[in-house]
Order: C-alpha cells, then sequence, then structure tokens
C-alpha cells in the first residue's frame, strides 16, 4: 500500500520515459498530494460532479445511451439518460477512490463481505481459484474476497502506455493482488501472451487465485448471449479455470449509496467438463455473463456502459447451466 506520491523510477530500453511521459506523472503526483488533502468521500464527490458534468458531452455518452436503448427498450430517452448520468457519477466516484485505494482498504468498515466466513470455508479445500468481476460498483476491489478467504491473488491487466503511471499502478496494488499483477499483451503479440498465460496457469496450480475484470468487449473473442443481443468476449478467465480444475468465483463490488462504502457478493458456478474444451469455455463464458447480465439490471447506474460492442441483433439460444452458491 502507498500512503504517498510516488517517485518512480523506470529503466528502458530505449532511453527511459519522455518528456510526456514525465509531465503526466507529475499531474499524477499532482493529483495525489491534493488527493491527500481530502476525506475520502469529499475526494469521491468532486469526482462524481466532475464526471457527471464532463459525461455527457464526451463521444462515449452516446454509445452508452445507445447501449441502454438496447438492454431497457421500455425505458423512457428520459430514464435511460438518467442512468447513464448516474453512470457517470459512479465513473467518477471510482476514478477518485483510485488515488486513495490504500486508505479505502485500510478502512474495514468501509467494505463489508457479509458471508466471509462461509466462502473462507469453501476456499480451505485448496482448489484454486479463478475470480471474475465486471466494471460495476468499483470494481478495483471486488478481489479482495480473494485475499479474504486466505489466497494470493494474481490479477491481469492492460499496462499503460507512460511507465511511470503504471509502475504507480502496479505498486499501489499490492494489497488487491498479493499475487502480483501480470500484463496482458495484445493477442496479436504471439510469445509474450503464452508466457502470461502459462504463469497465470502456474499460479493457479499452485494453489494461488487469479482475478479478471472479464467484461471487455473483445473483437477476437466469442460471440456471447449479452442484454438480448451478442457480444464478443474472452473466454480465457472460464478455459484457465477449467484446465487447472479450479473453483469459479464471480463477484461484485456494489456501492452502497452515493459513498465510498461497499458490499462484497460472491457466486460461484459450476464448470461444464466435456470432450469439448472450447465448448465448456463459451458455456461457462455464458453462465458467466448470465450473472453479470442479472447484476447489471439490478444496479444499471452502477455499470459502464459504453464498455460493450454488440456483433449482431439477436443472441443465439443458449442454456445457462449456472449453479449459484452464497
Amino acid at each position: 500500500m502507498v500512503q504517498s506520491p510516488m517517485v518512480v523510477s523506470v529503466d528502458a530500453a530505449d532511453g527511459g520515459p519522455s518528456l510526456k511521459d514525465r509531465i503526466e506523472h507529475a499531474g499524477l503526483r499532482l493529483a495525489l498530494a491534493v488527493a491527500r488533502r481530502l476525506s475520502i468521500e469529499q475526494l469521491a464527490s468532486a469526482g462524481a460532479m466532475l464526471m457527471r458534468t464532463v459525461g455527457p458531452r464526451l463521444r462515449q455518452h452516446k454509445r452508452a445511451l445507445a447501449n441502454l436503448a438496447i438492454a431497457f427498450p421500455d425505458k423512457s430517452d428520459a430514464e435511460r439518460q438518467a442512468i447513464a448520468c448516474a453512470m457517470w457519477a459512479n465513473m467518477g466516484r471510482t476514478y477518485a477512490e483510485t488515488l486513495v485505494l490504500d486508505r479505502i482498504v485500510a478502512e474495514p468498515s468501509r467494505i463489508a463481505f457479509p458471508d466471509r466466513q462461509a466462502w473462507t470455508e469453501r476456499a480451505a479445500d485448496g482448489m484454486p481459484i479463478v475470480g471474475c468481476t465486471l466494471h460495476l460498483g468499483n470494481w478495483e476491489v471486488a478481489t479482495l474476497p480473494l485475499a479474504a478467504v486466505g489466497r494470493r491473488a494474481t490479477g491481469v491487466y492492460k499496462p499503460l502506455d507512460n511507465p511511470l503511471i503504471d509502475a504507480w499502478l502496479v505498486a499501489t496494488r499490492t494489497a488487491l493482488y498479493p499475487g502480483g499483477l501480470l500484463g496482458k499483451a495484445d493477442r496479436d503479440a504471439g510469445a509474450q501472451g503464452h508466457r502470461t498465460a502459462r504463469q497465470l496457469i502456474d499460479r493457479a496450480r499452485s494453489g494461488g487465485a487469479l482475478g479478471f475484470v472479464c467484461d471487455h468487449f473483445d473483437r477476437r473473442g466469442d460471440p456471447i448471449p449479452f442484454m438480448g443481443r451478442t457480444a464478443r468476449f474472452a473466454t480465457i478467465p472460464a478455459m484457465i479455470a477449467r484446465h487447472v480444475g479450479a473453483r469459479l468465483w464471480l463477484g461484485r463490488a456494489l456501492r452502497l449509496g452515493e459513498s465510498s462504502r461497499f458490499r462484497i457478493e460472491l457466486v460461484e458456478l459450476d464448470l461444464p467438463r466435456t470432450g469439448d474444451k472450447r465448448a465448456d469455455g463459451i458455456a461457462a463464458t455464458t453462465a458467466i455473463f448470465a450473472v453479470f447480465e442479472r447484476w447489471i439490471r439490478e444496479h444499471p447506474e452502477q455499470w459502464m456502459w459504453w464498455n460493450t460492442r454488440w456483433v449482431d441483433s439477436k443472441a443465439p439460444a443458449t442454456s445457462l447451466p449456472t449453479q449459484a452458491a452464497g
């Protein structure tokens, strides 16, 4: 955990960070300095106010409204506009909270995990765990249950272009990912992508836990039924879980009202295991997104609505073998 702005040293083969990188990092350090002077609630409220104002003026707002129209055709334009504006406020809070994640994690009262004992007992068998979450509430803290049940979570993320800010991000996620963060290579990167996959499998097999935020649209992913249509998502989390015989947990950190307080909720899914690995991965991913859809519909104002692109107008009929636990 990091209590103050960091000065990060990065060595790079191309001579180190550029001037642009250093300027951006200086801006981050300034933002961190300001954040330290505010309470968590003050900072989050300021972020919400800023994004509620700026968000509707961004190009992503148009896509968010289009996606809301697909998901909620019976709602009026005004209702969908209200959801989108509330979404921007939640995004603003979440973005602001990234500056003080260490302070949030250090206050246990901010993160309720009502079924912790039951999930701890479930994790006691030593089986690997693959945890999946989505961009809802504050997804940054949705992996905390893995540590809470005694597992060293390893996360997967897309490295930032700015090496200084990327180093800061990795360093400040230690409490959330004590097993470290592994950079997600572009799927065209070949060898690097295979190395990351092998590392993930090795860590899972050693009794660890993997954490994925897996509702990113993936143009090379498989078509998955979602919100009445079909979108492409990666099946990698489900495939790894099947490959190593892991438990598949889905989690959300639901924001409570307009505060920086959250309730952790978990669901466990049964993994299909037939002779067709790819079909099993698609079926499991379909089950994952069935749960995600239910969660989103319960609290649409807390999900990142511009993040998904639809690929056709109808979702294929698919049975969803979901066994929810907890």
